[in-house]
């Protein structure tokens, strides 16, 4: 099936077909927009059941192509049955040049994994050998069809999910397909077929939904748990840091005379790498409870490991033993609802707009690049927080403090006069 295409080296429209056994490509003077692709979709359809009818004239579509000549009526066509137009296979490939995708795949790993970082590397490694290869592993990229890569997407759907979830999740699930899209559109481009990844919108997915705790219950966790890691949930409830931050914090990256911790690694699946992205790098201003905990976590760790959260032998802690055997019993001890440690971090967003903190500053803190996710996650709690529900603005009018901006009164009478 034809499908409407951007060319990168002009970044304008063009048609992408295949007529009479040759893959057609007709370029345009547009610009992707909303209209744009939806005129050439429909002249695209409009092509695509002239060719089924035998009816199409090359020449009246595509007068200057330098493809008119080849299918004038002086050199007519092949007829070609409607059955051959929807084969699996465009009738331009040798299906024998094309790899199979287990073979491609290793070809397009090898060729991406030096831009990506470790964990990504990680991720995509994983996908492909517990998804990919086992759907398309032994077919031919050029063979895989539209309704594979759908039928392939909703066996997904009754694969068992984690964190207690039944099945994979909406979210989960485009993940797989994103990288899925990138292999096949250049497999298309190598192999000079069209990619089968068109019309594949991606799941919508539920709005997450943070669940923060309340000082109150921060104060109730910080006091009731274990001594040797009261420094540690002190950290992470009132820095913001991400769990991978926290746990591959060094000391050198401890600043006590500027109060900061520069936060410049992460720790992933066990081993060192950058943080999450380029402004997750950034120095976070240590209250004063998380200075007093970081003073007192020296006097446990400064000697003993370059690591701020260790073992007993000085490697980063594992804090998904620690999620098991500390954090989970000890909100179940202490009656509170179980959630993830992550909620540390959404707790300090939380108590930072509660008392009233610049949005910049906090996004900052947080290793945003600007605001927008800021207040995308936590929107719902910025009214309460905050005050930001008009309330201020009812108080300023009760109070009558309101006065009209000098010459507001002679711009009005002269607008009556009109």
């Amino acid at each position: 099936m034809g499908q409407i295409r951007t060319r990168k080296e002009t970044g304008k429209l063009y048609f992408d077909f295949v007529y009479n056994g040759t893959r057609c490509r007709e370029q345009t003077n547009l610009l992707p927009s909303t209209n744009n692709l939806k005129k050439l979709q429909k002249m695209m359809e409009k092509i695509e059941l002239e060719i089924q009818m035998g009816r199409f004239e090359y020449q009246k579509h595509f007068p200057n192509s330098r493809l008119a000549a080849k299918f004038s009526p002086e050199n007519p066509p092949t007829a070609q049955p409607a059955a051959s137009i929807s084969a699996k296979k465009d009738l331009s490939v040798d299906a024998s040049k094309e790899p199979f995708f287990s073979t491609f795949i290793v070809e397009w790993l090898q060729e991406n994994q030096i831009s990506w970082r470790r964990s990504h590397l990680i991720n995509i490694k994983g996908m492909i050998d517990k998804y990919y290869n086992p759907g398309f592993g032994h077919i031919r990229v050029g063979a895989v069809t539209r309704a594979d890569l759908l039928k392939f997407r909703s066996s997904l759907a009754k694969v068992s999910g984690r964190n207690g979830n039944v099945t994979l999740s909406a979210n989960r699930i485009n993940k797989i397909m994103d990288p899925l899209r990138r292999i096949f559109e250049e497999a298309a481009d190598r192999y000079d077929f069209t990619t089968p990844f068109v019309r594949i919108k991606p799941l919508k997915v539920p709005r997450s939904d943070v669940q923060p705790f309340t000082l109150t219950e921060v104060r109730l966790i910080i006091d009731s748990v274990r001594p040797d890691f009261k420094n540690y949930y002190t950290v992470r409830f009132f820095s913001g840091m991400r769990t991978g931050e926290i746990d591959g914090l060094k000391w050198k990256y401890v600043d006590f005379e500027r109060r900061v911790i520069k936060v410049r690694e992460t720790i992933v699946a066990g081993e060192e790498d950058y943080t999450k992205t380029d402004s997750s790098q950034r120095d976070i201003a240590m209250c004063g409870p998380v200075f007093d905990a970081l003073q007192n976590q020296y006097l446990a760790t400064g000697a003993m490991s370059e690591y701020v959260f260790c073992n007993l032998q000085g490697l980063p802690v594992d804090h998904n033993n620690i999620t098991k055997r500390v954090w989970y019993p000890l909100l179940a001890h202490i009656g509170l609802e179980k959630r993830r440690p992550y909620q540390t971090r959404h707790t300090a967003a939380t108590l930072w707009l509660a008392a009233g903190e610049a949005p910049e500053w906090i996004a900052r803190q947080m290793g945003h690049a600007n605001t927008e996710m800021l207040f995308k996650v936590y929107s719902r709690y910025v009214p309460n927080l905050t005050r930001r529900d008009g309330s201020a603005f009812e108080r300023l009018l009760l109070q009558g403090q309101v006065s009209m901006p000098a010459g507001t009164a002679d711009v009005t009478d002269q607008e009556s006069q009109l």
